[in-house]
């Protein structure tokens, strides 16, 4: 059984790596489209205001956020999402 403890002791990236790959096996639509919304106030968190509030009209540079949000402090500022959503999913 996976933990909330279990989790938190994974790096930014592995719980990135853990839930894509959830997502991407069960075809989980959902959860791409919540991290879409997620990232700009992510990227806020991150220190990077500038661009969260780019993104907000800027599908490419969403997309592109997807591709790098495994990396930083993007990722760091991200970990209470992945780890809501392997909680919710936990095998």
């Amino acid at each position: 059984m996976t933990t909330r403890d279990d989790l938190d002791a994974l790096s930014s990236k592995e719980l990135h790596d853990r839930a894509v790959s959830r997502a991407e096996r069960h075809l989980d639509i959902g959860f791409f489209y919540r991290l879409l919304e997620t990232l700009p106030a992510a990227e806020a968190a991150s220190g990077d205001v500038a661009r969260s509030s780019a993104d907000i009209f800027k599908l490419r540079a969403l997309v592109h956020d997807v591709a790098s949000a495994d990396e930083g402090a993007l990722a760091d500022a991200l970990r209470p999402f992945y780890i809501e959503y392997l909680l919710k999913h936990a095998d």
